[in-house]
């Protein structure tokens, strides 16, 4: 792997990282059961928080598979590839339903806000949020929470990358569908648990690639 591909495999999990904490820090918590609900659904700040959270979730393809590149003719090479093909199946279900959750959802409050109708704002945000979409976004979830778990195995089996790289990513994923259940300040810290996850990750792959570089 190109010293210029590690780089930007590095920069896309940098820039991902930073999104999945701007996503529930920008994001609007209210009573979304009211018409205040509805007014965060229409806001700006939703739309630019949860395209943040695609953005992430995009950026972490060609991340993760420069992270699978340094793993490549290593003993952790099987789990590696285990690992890349679950993320990205996770991210391949689990976007569909964010961009239910960033427009359809923009849309639905704006109506209820030209309607005053609350029972709108529940009717049609349950019907988007619990339909037969829900289900694509948790297989996508434990999908992506399985393949970092095996990431974060393979980083501590190879020989290549610092062994306690990849705890972080493993932890990020693996909380990241349990996380939508919590208080907002929990929401936020597992933004910056992502986070850190990812730019350690992308550390450890330019360390390692300077560390050959200067063997060779």
């Amino acid at each position: 792997m190109t010293e210029t591909r590690t780089l930007l495999a590095a920069l896309s999990l940098v820039i991902a990282g930073a999104c999945f904490l701007a996503y529930p820090a920008i994001r609007p918590y209210t009573d979304e059961t009211s018409l205040a609900g509805a007014e965060a659904f229409a806001s700006p700040a939703w739309l630019l928080s949860h395209t943040l959270a695609i953005v992430g979730f995009i950026l972490l393809v060609p991340g993760l598979l420069g992270l699978y590149s340094r793993l490549r003719e290593t003993r952790a090479e099987s789990l590696g590839i285990m690992a890349l093909v679950l993320t990205w199946a996770g991210v391949g279900l689990t976007l569909p339903y964010y961009g239910a959750e960033t427009f359809a959802l923009a849309a639905v409050g704006r109506e209820a806000l030209r309607q005053n109708s609350v029972d709108l704002l529940v009717t049609l945000s349950d019907a988007i949020r619990f339909g037969e979409g829900v289900w694509f976004f948790g297989a996508g979830l434990l999908a992506l929470a399985a393949g970092a778990v095996l990431f974060g195995a393979a980083i501590w089996r190879s020989s290549v990358l610092a062994r306690w790289s990849g705890i972080p990513l493993a932890l990020g994923f693996a909380l990241f569908l349990p996380q939508f259940f919590t208080p907002p300040a929990v929401r936020i810290a597992h933004g910056l648990l992502v986070l850190v996850g990812c730019w350690l990750a992308a550390w450890s792959m330019v360390n390692s690639g300077r560390k050959e570089k200067r063997l060779i």
